[in-house]
């Protein structure tokens, strides 16, 4: 498959007059990460608002001021545009997570 796309879980809001988005990979919807008392449930509720590809994500990624990202597939793609380095990125239970907040100048 040339042409694959990978499906991420996406959900936006606006936080405090920004866009926030919320990306995970489609296939952790539905599991529970622990590791030291943490305990995070990748729910369908909180993160699938939508099913979006990859080109998708990438605009978002462009557009948000705040990202929160779940997942090898959307870390790896947020890397490679070059929005966070690999230290960046923290895991849990063995899955990529990374948050991103981009400073504007007014």
């Amino acid at each position: 498959m040339d042409n694959y796309q990978p499906l991420y879980a996406a959900r936006t809001t606006q936080y405090q007059g920004s866009l926030m988005v919320d990306i995970c990979d489609l296939d952790l919807i539905g599991t529970k990460l622990e590791k030291d008392g943490l305990v995070i449930n990748l729910t369908k509720e909180y993160f699938q608002q939508q099913v979006i590809e990859g080109g998708q994500a990438g605009e978002l990624l462009h557009k948000c001021a705040i990202a929160n990202l779940v997942g090898s597939q959307i870390v790896g793609q947020a890397l490679e545009m070059k929005m966070a380095k690999q230290a960046s990125v923290k895991h849990i239970a063995g899955v990529p997570f990374l948050m991103i907040f981009k400073f504007h100048q007014m």
